[in-house]
C-alpha cells in the first residue's frame, strides 16, 4: 500500500501540465509568424530571407516537440539551441525588411521568441528566465538600433512576466516536493497502523505469554520469560516509532544476557542526497525495556553532521547510565524541537554522581563526559549541562541552536 501510494506521488508533477502549455504555444506562435509573413510579403525587401529562416524555425518547431514536452528532454545544450534560433530571426530582420526597424515593426520570429524564454523559465526558475529574457532584449534593441516606447515596452514585458513565471514555478516545485512528503508520511503511517495491529494480534501476544508464563513457572523460565518481556517493550516501540529498521542485538558473555547494542554507523538514517536528518531516527533505537523514549509528532530535522554528533552525545549519556547507575536503572530520553535550538534529555533514576567525581575523573585522565559529551556538544557551537543529586539520578540536558547545527 505504502508503495503503491509513493509511486503516485512520484508520478504528480506541477510543471506538466506546464510543458504540454508551451509545446502548443510554440506551434500556434510558428504557425502565426509564417502567416504574418504571407500576408506582408509585399513589404519585405528580401523575401526570401525571411523564407528560409521561417522554414528553419518551423522545422525546428516540429521537430523538436517531443523534446518540449517534458523536462528531461529540454537539457541546457538544447534550450540554448533553441534561444539561438530566437536570437538569430531578431537580428537578421533588418535584412528581411528594412523598414521593419523604421516603423517598429515585428521581428521575423515575432511572438515565437517568447516560448524560448519561456522554456527557461519553467527548467530553471526563474535566475534562468531573467538570463534568457535579457539576452532577447539585447537582440530587440540591437535590431531596433534607436529603440522606440513600444521596444522598451515590450522588451519590459517579457522580461518582467518570464521572471515572474520562473518564480512561480520555483514555488509550485516547493510546494510540490512538501505534498508529496507528506503523502509519503501519511501513506508510511497507515502502512505501519497496520502492521502494528497484525503485530499485535500476532507476536506481541505470544510475547506477552511467554513472559507471563515464565515468569510463574520461575527459575530459567523466569530468565526467558524476562527477556521475552524486553522484546515484546522493544518491538512494541519499534512499531509505534516506525523510524529506524530493527535494532541489534548482541549476547553479553559476561551476564549471560541478551542485551539490545545500538552500533551507530556514519551512513545510517542519513539521506543520500545530503538533505536534513531526522533526528528522532537516530535516538529510537536507543529504546528498550530500561529506556523510554519521548519525541515530537513532527521530524525534527538538522543537518547530518550536527544530528550524528548529537546522537552519538545522547549515545554517551546512557552508555554512562548503564555502566554506572547499575542493574536495575532506568532511563529517559526527550527530544524537544524548540524554533532556535533542539534539546534532547537524558535522565535516569540511578544513584547519581557524588559531589566533585567528575572533576576527578578528568584528573585521573577519564575524560567520558568531557570528551564523549560536552566536547561533541561544543564542536556543534551547543552546550552539555549535566545535573546530579546523590539518590535521585542524573540528567544531562544536550542543546543545538539550529543556525550553528546547520553550519
Amino acid at each position: 500500500m505504502a508503495e503503491a501510494q509513493r509511486s503516485r506521488v512520484v508520478r504528480m508533477s506541477v510543471e506538466q501540465p506546464l510543458w504540454r502549455a508551451l509545446t502548443g504555444y510554440r506551434v500556434l506562435t510558428a504557425v502565426y509568424a509564417v502567416l504574418l509573413f504571407v500576408f506582408t510579403r509585399e513589404e519585405f525587401e528580401r523575401p526570401w530571407v525571411a523564407v528560409a529562416y521561417l522554414s528553419v524555425m518551423a522545422v525546428w518547431t516540429l521537430a523538436t516537440l517531443p523534446r518540449v514536452a517534458n523536462a528531461a528532454g529540454c537539457t541546457g545544450g538544447f534550450l540554448g539551441v533553441d534561444l539561438a534560433v530566437a536570437l538569430v530571426g531578431i537580428l537578421i530582420t533588418p535584412l528581411a525588411n528594412v523598414e521593419a526597424r523604421l516603423v517598429d515593426g515585428p521581428t521575423l520570429p515575432t511572438i515565437w521568441t517568447a516560448g524560448s524564454v519561456l522554456a527557461y523559465a519553467i527548467k530553471g526558475g526563474w535566475r534562468w528566465a531573467a538570463s534568457a529574457s535579457s539576452l532577447v532584449a539585447a537582440a530587440n534593441l540591437v535590431e531596433r538600433g534607436t529603440p522606440s516606447r513600444d521596444t522598451l515596452h515590450n522588451v519590459l514585458l517579457v522580461w518582467v512576466a518570464s521572471i515572474a513565471i520562473g518564480y512561480v514555478v520555483e514555488v509550485a516545485r516547493a510546494s510540490e516536493a512538501t505534498l508529496a512528503r507528506a503523502l509519503e508520511i501519511e501513506a508510511a503511517t497507515r502502512e505501519r497502523e497496520r502492521l502494528a495491529r497484525d503485530i499485535h494480534d500476532s507476536v506481541l501476544q505470544v510475547l506477552a505469554m511467554v513472559q507471563r508464563r515464565g515468569t510463574a513457572l520461575g527459575g530459567e523460565a523466569a530468565e526467558l520469560g524476562r527477556l521475552a518481556g524486553e522484546q515484546e517493550i522493544a518491538l512494541r516501540t519499534l512499531v509505534s516509532s516506525g523510524l529506524v529498521p530493527t535494532a541489534r542485538a548482541s549476547h553479553e558473555a559476561s551476564r549471560g544476557a541478551l542485551v539490545r547494542v545500538v552500533e551507530t554507523d556514519a551512513a545510517d538514517g542519513v539521506r543520500e542526497d545530503g538533505g536534513p536528518v531526522d533526528l528522532r531516527a537516530l535516538l529510537a533505537p536507543h529504546a528498550g525495556a530500561a529506556v523510554s523514549f519521548a519525541e515530537p509528532g513532527t521530524p525534527v530535522l538538522l543537518a547530518p553532521a550536527a544530528a550524528l554528533e548529537l546522537a552519538a552525545a545522547a549515545g554517551a549519556a546512557l552508555d554512562n547510565v548503564r555502566r554506572h547507575a547499575g542493574e536495575g536503572a532506568r532511563a529517559w530520553i526527550l527530544v524537544e524541537d524548540e524554533p532556535d535550538e533542539v534539546i534532547v534529555t537524558v535522565r535516569d533514576d540511578g544513584p547519581g554522581i557524588p559531589e566533585g567525581r567528575l572533576a576527578q575523573a578528568e584528573e585521573e585522565g577519564r575524560l567520558g563526559v568531557a570528551l564523549s559529551i560536552r566536547g561533541r556538544l561544543r564542536d556543534l557551537g551547543g552546550s552539555a549541562e549535566l545535573v546530579s543529586v546523590p539518590g535521585q539520578g542524573t540528567e544531562v540536558e544536550l542543546k543545538v541552536p539550529r543556525g550553528k547545527a546547520e553550519r
